[in-house]
């Protein structure tokens, strides 16, 4: 177990490393109930997500769900969220280190508005099926429709009198499923969930999540994305409309016309050694960026790394180093994502 933004939360069960491949060859279950769930009701929730939100909101359908990025004033990232529409409600989720700026963001914009913000964390509680077989087990084994919802729908219903909602989405690369229940459940929701660990699904914590979102190219706050970096350099321009009004969009435009001074992004290092964020990236002797994520690939048998460098250097096949403790190692310039299934 390991403390993370408050929460304990588990780091490993077996290990890293076989939970990770487990997720990738068949099906992994993660305890996400850290996740910050913010609902918002009332005729002004969807233009306040309209107002804070870089994605166009507006027309988004009751059943869909979109990233998106939430920016400051001067285009710095605050979070990167999920935003779902429902029938009679919006459902933001949000990074759990943000969860209480993101609240606070949205009450301060409120101001005014017809809309009432609920933090529904503590209420609730969350998880994440992923992995190819995770269709095929949570058809067999879970009491909600899961086999014709799209990628990035959902479906909500109820089921001895408890509610859910069913995500096709998820943080791996992997298909799969997100699952919101009532927190009060307790060991219902354990036993239907033990189901699925019944079912050959294996346990997984917070380490082998982070190895799989890496292989796949997945930013994480506080790595990828800060409030010092903009989405456009980040390389998630798709997930911001600079054509309507949205708080950042001016400083966004300016970023678009001059083009980023750095771009995100992947590096495959020579030799095992990992590089930690924070590792300084080299042409030559000079400094020309910064790892942002490293690991020890799983799947590829290979270090890889995310780091921003000079955008003149970010094209595939360019020739940097990585200073690993003072040690120069060889690294190239890769296409993102690491990984892609099949």
């Amino acid at each position: 177990m390991t403390e993370f933004a408050g929460w304990q939360l588990p780091l490993l069960y077996t290990g890293i490393a076989e939970e990770h491949r487990r997720t990738r060859e068949g099906a992994g279950l993660f305890d996400i109930s850290h996740m910050g769930r913010i609902e918002l009701r009332g005729d002004d929730a969807g233009p306040l997500l309209q107002r804070v939100c870089t994605r166009r909101i507006d027309d988004q359908q009751v059943g869909q769900s979109r990233y998106s990025h939430v920016c400051n004033e001067q285009g710095g990232i605050l979070d990167d969220v999920i935003v779902s529409r429902y029938a009679d409600r919006w459902l933001m989720v949000c990074n759990a280190a943000n969860r209480l700026r993101i609240l606070a963001w949205l009450e301060e914009h409120a101001a005014g508005r017809r809309v009432t913000i609920q933090d529904r964390t503590e209420s609730t509680m969350m998880v994440a099926l992923q992995g190819p077989q995770a269709l095929a087990v949570a058809e067999r084994r879970l009491p909600m429709p899961v086999r014709d919802i799209g990628r990035y729908r959902f479906v909500t219903g109820e089921y001895l009198f408890f509610s859910y909602t069913v995500f096709r989405s998820g943080y791996t690369g992997e298909d799969g499923l997100e699952i919101i229940l009532p927190a009060s459940l307790g060991a219902m929701a354990a036993g239907f969930l033990g189901e699925l660990l019944e079912a050959g699904v294996t346990p997984a914590g917070l380490g082998a999540r982070d190895t799989l979102r890496l292989e796949a190219g997945m930013p994480l706050y506080g790595h990828e994305l800060t409030e010092a970096v903009d989405p456009i350099s980040a390389g998630q321009g798709w997930c911001v409309d600079l054509t309507r009004d949205f708080i950042g969009v001016q400083a966004l435009r300016r970023v678009a016309d001059q083009g980023p001074a750095r771009r995100l992004v992947g590096l495959e290092l020579e030799g095992r050694r990992i590089a930690r964020q924070g590792a300084v990236v080299r042409l030559g002797e000079r400094p020309v960026g910064q790892v942002t994520s490293g690991t020890l690939s799983p799947t590829l048998d290979r270090s890889i790394a995310m780091a921003y460098v000079d955008a003149a250097l970010a094209v595939e096949e360019t020739a940097l180093c990585v200073d690993l403790g003072g040690r120069p190692t060889p690294a190239k310039v890769v296409r993102l994502p690491f990984y892609r299934r099949k």
